[in-house]
């Protein structure tokens, strides 16, 4: 028999084993809720939230949003979330952490921690992450700007061009004109 599909019929032209085949196949082995949705073996909740945050990291926020279908009646989620959290299996500051790596390289410091909060990251956490990139933003809007332009514009509507792709990247205005400006030697302000 094929996994996952229907059993094939015996006889194309007699209808009666196409039922004895649907009888055998999906209606003994399926069980239906009273939503008319068929019953799967359910992993407990812990389970289901280790495998999430083996594949990324999650903020306690997001994972609580991605595991709340899967409640059951009498399961608690905050009690599961400190536990994960007092293993150290869930960490709000490793999740920005990882967050401002794999977007700092590509993005501005206001566009990383819009991000950060709409993750439901607390707001000194936030605050600490925005104060590490803004350290490090002259470099990288140069960066950025290097790879898609690398040269100055030469007209006021290329100009226009390229501060509007820098600051829908989340860079500063100050940071743009720097940058478009031409100084390789920024000092610190």
């Amino acid at each position: 028999m094929r996994k996952g599909r229907a059993p094939r019929r015996s006889d194309p032209l007699d209808p009666q084993s196409d039922d004895e085949a649907f009888d055998s196949s999906s209606a003994a082995s399926e069980e239906s809720d009273e939503a008319g949705r068929s019953r799967r073996p359910t992993r407990p909740l812990k389970m289901r939230a280790i495998d999430y945050l083996s594949r990324r990291e999650y903020s306690r926020a997001e994972l609580t949003r991605k595991l709340a279908p899967f409640v059951e009646p009498g399961d608690e989620l905050d009690p599961l979330l400190d536990s994960l959290e007092r293993e150290g299996l869930l960490s709000d500051a490793r999740f920005a952490e990882s967050l401002m790596n794999r977007r700092s390289s590509k993005l501005g410091a206001s566009r990383i921690v819009g991000e950060l909060r709409q993750h439901g990251l607390d707001d000194t956490l936030v605050q600490s992450v925005g104060a590490q990139l803004r350290d490090t933003e002259r470099a990288r809007a140069q960066a950025v700007w290097r790879k898609k332009f690398g040269q100055l514009p030469g007209s006021p509507a290329e100009r226009v061009k390229q501060t509007r792709f820098l600051a829908m990247r989340g860079f500063s205005h100050s940071t743009i004109s720097q940058v478009l400006k031409g100084d390789d030697d920024w000092s610190d302000e």
